[in-house]
Order: structure tokens, then C-alpha cells, then sequence
């Protein structure tokens, strides 16, 4: 068995991926940079009325504590709660749950833009200032955005979404998604968007295919959509993480979007450690948008904990 990577090695790998030369004496430490954790999910199967999520029977829940606990060792100060269930009434329970948290700076909730009562309950829970915004595309039977953009009415429904101030986050990320993403940002352009799971996406290993991938998500980027990283994908679950592996799909990812267009996801420390290193090589200020600064602009979350940073 090979040994596992050091930080060093790590950082070294990720320096020389983005062209950087690296001088530890002169860098600043990229240890103490707040971190915002964009994506997790909270769930109870032991509710009376069960849950959704996960799809395995009999996990234990997970709840802002538990969060709080996974999250506080690796340097993550706050969190946003993404959806993770497709009844509408766990927006309520979700809300309850995280207010008595600070640490928890809100959520992306589930709206289903085709329903007729969808502007009754954007109406209702947007004003709630820790419901940042929605998740839809084609996360649960019977959600599709591919199709949902071709309704008159869809078009209006995110229209009205879109004045609220709220954030649509689409996934999971296929490339008709990618495609009806730009479609629907043109047709509603004031919607923020932000692009979940990205880095999930393989990469098209024919040109023609992997140009047309590249062009739409530029012309993403052209709209002020931003991509959110939120895992490192692995063939084989019990091998030991390689930065080498993913130099391609996050030199892909942030050639396209930019310092300013990405935003972080997760709570695995060997995750996190390969993208502290990819990111402290371009710099402090180029981690920071990535760890934390980006995802104030992404979801406008406010500040609710002593230890959050607060944008200037």
C-alpha cells in the first residue's frame, strides 16, 4: 500500500496543477480561514411520519447537533442545510429546527416551481430569513427542469422566485440540466443560480462533447451562476484519496468559473485537505472566496454566530 500523502506532498501536487510557485515562508497560513460548509442535509426516520432521506432504512438522524459536532473540528464555523426531502412541510420542520442553532446560517429548501400552490408557499416561506432559496431539477421522481422550462407558467413561477432575492440551486448536475439552466436563466435573468454537485459530473472524454460542456457553463458563468464543489468523487470507496485524480476535473471547474464563482461543500477531512492545498496555492485571498466569501454573495446568509466572518 502506498503511504498516504502528507499536507506537504498535497500542497505541492495542488501548487503545481495551478502553474504556482509556492515559498511556505512567504505564504500566509491558510489554517485559520473560516470555512462554510454549503451543503449538508438533516433528517429524522424515527419522526412518526418517517423520512424520506436516506434511501437506507434505519439510519440514525442527524440534526444541528450532530452537525455542529462533525463540523467543529475541521475548522467549519457555519452551515447552509440543503433540502433533502420532497414534502413540502419539511421546509416548516427543517426552520424549527435549525432557529435555535446559530452555528446553522440557513436553508435551501423544496418548492416545486410546476405546482400550482408553489407561489403560496414561496410567499410564505420567504420570508423567513434563513430560507436562502430552493433546490430543483431532478432530485426526486418526477421533478425535471429539462421539461418544467418548456411551461408557460414555470417561466412566470420562477419570474416571481427570482424577485424575492432567493437563490435556485439546480442538481443534480447532468448536461440537459447544464443546458436548461441556461435556458431558463435566460429567459428569467435576474435568477441567481448556483450549480450543485458539479465536480460530480464526469467529464466528457470526446472533444466535441467536452467543448459543448465547457461553452454552456461559460456562458453560466457569463450569467453570474456559481458552481459549488461539494465532494471528491472515488471509483472505490476504501481507497486513500490521490489530489492527482482530481488536478483535471477542479482545474476544469475553475479555469471556467473563476476564484469568484466557486463555492465550498463538506465535511471530510481528507476532502477538505486537498482543497485547502489546490486553493492556498493561488493565494489567501483566492481560498478565502472559495471557503467562505463566495457563499455570503451565493446565498446571502447573515452572520449568527460569534466565530462566522462577516463580509466587508
Amino acid at each position: 500500500m502506498s503511504p498516504r500523502p502528507t499536507r506537504r506532498t498535497l500542497l505541492t501536487t495542488a501548487t503545481a496543477a495551478a502553474g504556482v510557485s509556492l515559498i511556505p515562508a512567504q505564504s500566509p497560513s491558510a489554517s485559520d480561514i473560516p470555512i462554510i460548509d454549503t451543503h449538508f442535509h438533516l433528517y429524522d426516520q424515527t419522526r412518526p411520519q418517517g423520512a424520506p432521506y436516506p434511501f437506507t432504512p434505519n439510519q440514525k438522524p442527524f440534526l444541528p447537533r450532530d452537525f455542529v459536532e462533525s463540523a467543529t473540528p475541521l475548522g467549519i464555523v457555519g452551515g447552509i442545510k440543503v433540502e433533502a426531502s420532497p414534502w413540502v412541510e419539511d421546509n416548516l420542520w427543517v426552520l424549527m429546527m435549525i432557529e435555535s442553532e446559530p452555528m446553522i446560517v440557513g436553508m435551501v429548501g423544496n418548492l416545486d416551481p410546476v405546482k400550482q400552490d408553489f407561489r403560496e408557499f414561496l410567499e410564505r416561506y420567504h420570508r423567513n430569513k434563513l430560507f436562502l432559496g430552493i433546490r430543483y431539477g431532478n432530485v426526486w421522481p418526477g421533478q425535471d427542469l429539462v421539461a418544467a422550462i418548456q411551461k408557460p407558467e414555470v417561466i412566470e413561477n420562477m419570474k416571481v422566485f427570482a424577485q424575492t432575492g432567493l437563490v435556485l440551486e439546480v442538481a443534480n448536475p447532468r448536461f440537459d440540466l447544464m443546458e436548461a439552466t441556461l435556458t431558463l436563466m435566460d429567459k428569467v435573468p435576474d435568477l441567481r443560480v448556483v450549480v450543485g454537485h458539479l465536480q460530480a459530473l464526469p467529464l466528457p472524454t470526446e472533444k466535441p462533447a467536452l467543448k459543448k460542456y465547457a461553452d454552456n457553463l461559460r456562458e453560466l458563468r457569463k450569467r453570474n451562476a456559481i458552481a459549488k464543489v461539494s465532494g471528491l468523487p472515488k471509483a472505490d470507496p476504501q481507497a486513500a484519496l490521490d489530489p492527482a485524480v482530481y488536478r483535471p476535473m477542479l482545474d476544469f471547474i475553475w479555469e471556467i468559473f473563476g476564484e469568484d464563482h466557486i463555492v465550498y461543500a463538506g465535511r471530510s477531512k481528507a476532502n477538505l485537505d486537498i482543497f485547502k492545498a489546490y486553493t492556498g496555492a493561488m493565494g489567501r485571498p483566492a481560498a478565502e472566496k472559495f471557503f467562505w466569501r463566495n457563499s455570503v454573495r451565493a446565498f446571502r446568509w447573515v452572520k449568527r454566530d460569534a466565530r462566522q466572518p462577516a463580509a466587508v
